[in-house]
């Protein structure tokens, strides 16, 4: 269900301990270990990309206005009072080595756990959970989490991560790997990143199997975790799962959706878990109610973000580049952001979709129709607004590493684009 990706692990077997993820787990990690372990991670997530210049600011306050959390039917006009970030300011390539540097200690402890999590009671389902895991991506939810978790650690000034920061990362990349493996076989997925799919290959059962092993993974230790509002916080993610994958099936082919309706299910589907993690962190460091809304609402913007700008790139990339075919979502009939865009300006590409693409080449000429009528344009001007949103949420940081780490996952995202 979820477009953000989560990195290869390299699953064992091993007895869970939970003192391993306290935070004096990292105190025997190499220093080497970590640098060379940020580097793979930044050799991964720009391999189907060359670098590109990205606009940066900065801003000089350094505490934020205190906002409620917006409801997802307000996603359209959640626009800041704050005056606009500045994005297309000159500035070079984003470099995301330096951004899993800073938590590559995190998350090498993260894998540790997550071998143990898992566990090895079932090979079948371990190796079903190591094929989507293996799948390649830049685990870029966890890493969120930590930085987060270490930004906001800062207010209270508290010196190192507490185990439930740790183990909050490690749910929300259960959750994420658990809503992948469902989403393949929803969507009947053969491919996902250049790899055969889970269900391709040991079918649909273990799939599905695999997926609700990881989710109630996820669930008991969430409900260890002993805190009811980040509880209720991440069970309404699995919730919002469900319900975006229901709206999304119930509007295939729909030439009438609109773009309020797109923000709400790319809320549920994608924007929902990044937003809760982000806040979930916040709340584990003890910070001000305030500052936690101001997390949620970066996630959420970030998300939102993120969601546009891969289906951007599901028009702009080859089949090779996205590791399935290119306008396989319009194939299926999913409306997304650049399709919601043209067919405001062309009435041959609602005849096209209408018919669902019955005759040969009409998916090719309906995604020429998209770049034409400036779908694709209109699309990259969404996404940087959800993410001139998601800077203004992190004023209420304290200015220094790691708020400027969070800062640039918002710009890198952008660079896909620009």
């Amino acid at each position: 269900m979820m477009s953000m990706t989560c990195y290869s692990l390299d699953f064992g077997r091993t007895v869970f301990d939970l003192a391993a993820c306290g935070c004096s787990s990292n105190a025997s990690i190499d220093r080497c270990s970590v640098r060379n372990y940020a580097r793979s991670v930044y050799r991964t997530c720009n391999r189907d990309y060359a670098a590109r210049r990205s606009p940066y600011c900065r801003r000089d306050s350094a505490w934020c206005r205190v906002s409620s959390t917006k409801a997802p039917e307000t996603l359209l006009n959640g626009v800041s009072q704050d005056p606009a970030v500045n994005l297309k300011e000159s500035r070079g390539p984003i470099s995301l080595i330096n951004v899993f540097e800073a938590v590559a200690g995190d998350l090498q402890t993260l894998n540790q756990n997550l071998r143990s999590i898992v566990g090895a009671e079932n090979p079948v389902l371990m190796s079903a959970a190591d094929q989507i895991f293996g799948a390649g991506g830049k685990r870029m939810r966890p890493a969120l989490v930590f930085l987060v978790s270490r930004a906001t650690a800062e207010i209270v000034g508290l010196k190192e991560l507490t185990t439930k920061h740790r183990r909050l990362a490690e749910i929300i990349e259960m959750i994420h790997t658990a809503s992948l493996i469902h989403d393949d076989v929803l969507d009947e997925s053969n491919m996902r990143r250049g790899k055969q799919t889970v269900h391709q290959l040991y079918g649909t059962r273990v799939a599905v199997l695999a997926g609700d092993f990881m989710f109630a993974q996820s669930s008991w230790y969430l409900a260890n975790l002993e805190n009811i509002e980040v509880i209720k916080l991440i069970s309404q993610v699995i919730k919002d799962f469900a319900s975006g994958e229901i709206k999304q099936a119930s509007s295939l082919f729909d030439c009438d959706v609109e773009l309020e309706e797109y923000l709400i299910k790319s809320y549920y589907k994608t924007a929902s878990l990044i937003a809760a993690s982000t806040k979930g962190a916040a709340i584990f460091s003890g910070v001000d109610s305030s500052v936690a809304e101001q997390m949620y609402e970066y996630g959420k913007n970030l998300g939102l973000s993120f969601q546009v700008v891969d289906d951007v790139l599901d028009f702009t990339q080859s089949a090779e580049q996205l590791g399935k075919p290119a306008g396989s979502d319009l194939a299926k009939g999913n409306l997304t952001a650049p399709v919601i865009f043209a067919l405001e300006k062309e009435p041959k590409l609602r005849e096209i979709i209408e018919s669902e693409f019955c005759e040969t080449g009409s998916l090719d000429e309906a995604v020429e129709l998209v770049k034409q009528c400036g779908g694709i344009e209109r699309a990259q001007e969404l996404a940087k607004e959800k993410a001139d949103l998601a800077i203004q949420n992190l004023n209420c940081l304290p200015r220094g590493v790691f708020q400027s780490h969070l800062k640039e996952m918002v710009l890198y995202n952008l660079e896909r684009i620009d």
